[in-house]
């Protein structure tokens, strides 16, 4: 599911190509691209899901490979089918939702074969894995708490994890990551409490999936009065406008456009949220300049009655 924080950081880079790029007669292409993104932002939550599913899937075919060898032990011929056999994992695999997006959209780890040997050895041998395996205990909360514990300790601290999925498609970012990550992991406690629609949708409501879109049409429609607010402050305040990372404009365009149009949300999660960014996708000083700066525009925007809401 696609959080607000996460659509922000697709706008905002959205946004930054859009400005760069020039083609102001080409809005629709990045409207189009804004739309993109977000599906593939989403599209990783399936990934992820299906990571558990093709490691199981690899050890069950490891398991069934031992019995064939020239001179089998006991254990090859009668392995330990608790892993493979794991409830959670039984769950996901007969989720018709999963498995029609899974069909349409050719979500598989099938092809990369040397990272998922390589990851499901990174399972087996971790102290998650040997201590429920060796655990006689059964359940749906014992094997969706393998997989929690998993995710959190093994797959998503992993750097080639990390790097798989940034290398995997050009709208992946560590952010997508993080984020989808977390709701990997309320999946699994959606299946484990038994909840008959586990997965979740791309937005959480209607209103979250227009606010993207609507976010960056309205930043772009009213960049020009908001850059001119910047540079009046900017001035005032002694700083060089033409010195002003370009990224740092667009975040405070875009703040700018989120405190004066969007009664919803409180101005103080609108700057707390825009600072970060800063912070996060700009310079080492971002945070500190977008910070005062758009203190200095809200003030002034509240005085000339622009902003009105809390």
């Amino acid at each position: 599911m696609i959080n607000r924080i996460l659509i922000r950081i697709k706008v905002v880079q959205v946004l930054y190509a859009y400005v760069v790029s020039g083609a102001e007669h080409d809005l629709a292409h990045y409207k189009k691209e804004l739309v993109t993104s977000f599906e593939k932002s989403y599209e990783l939550y399936y990934y992820l899901l299906k990571l558990m599913i093709d490691l199981t899937y690899m050890q069950e075919r490891r398991l069934d490979d031992a019995k064939y060898k020239y001179q089998p032990s006991p254990e090859d011929l009668n392995p330990n089918m608790k892993f493979v056999e794991n409830k959670l994992i039984a769950a996901l695999c007969d989720n018709e939702q999963l498995n029609a997006y899974f069909e349409k959209h050719h979500i598989s780890w099938q092809d990369d074969v040397i990272f998922m040997k390589m990851m499901l050895d990174k399972v087996l041998h971790s102290n998650y894995y040997i201590n429920y395996m060796d655990n006689d205990a059964y359940g749906i909360d014992i094997d969706a708490n393998l997989w929690r514990d998993l995710f959190k300790n093994v797959i998503f601290p992993d750097p080639d994890m990390a790097e798989m999925v940034e290398s995997k498609s050009l709208f992946w970012s560590i952010e997508d990551f993080d984020i989808m990550g977390q709701f990997v992991l309320k999946t699994i406690r959606r299946i484990e409490e038994g909840l008959p629609e586990p997965i979740l949708p791309m937005f959480k409501d209607e209103e979250d999936r227009r606010f993207g879109e609507s976010l960056f049409a309205d930043t772009v429609s009213q960049m020009e009065q908001n850059n001119e607010l910047i540079d009046t402050l900017v001035k005032s305040d002694r700083w060089d406008k033409d010195r002003i990372a370009l990224m740092d404009r667009i975040i405070m365009c875009m703040a700018l456009t989120e405190m004066q149009g969007y009664e919803s949300i409180p101005t103080a999660v609108t700057l707390n949220e825009y600072i970060e960014l800063a912070k996060n996708f700009s310079t080492t000083n971002s945070g500190h300049f977008v910070n005062g700066i758009l203190n200095s525009a809200m003030r002034q925007l509240r005085s000339s009655g622009k902003i009105v809401k809390p």
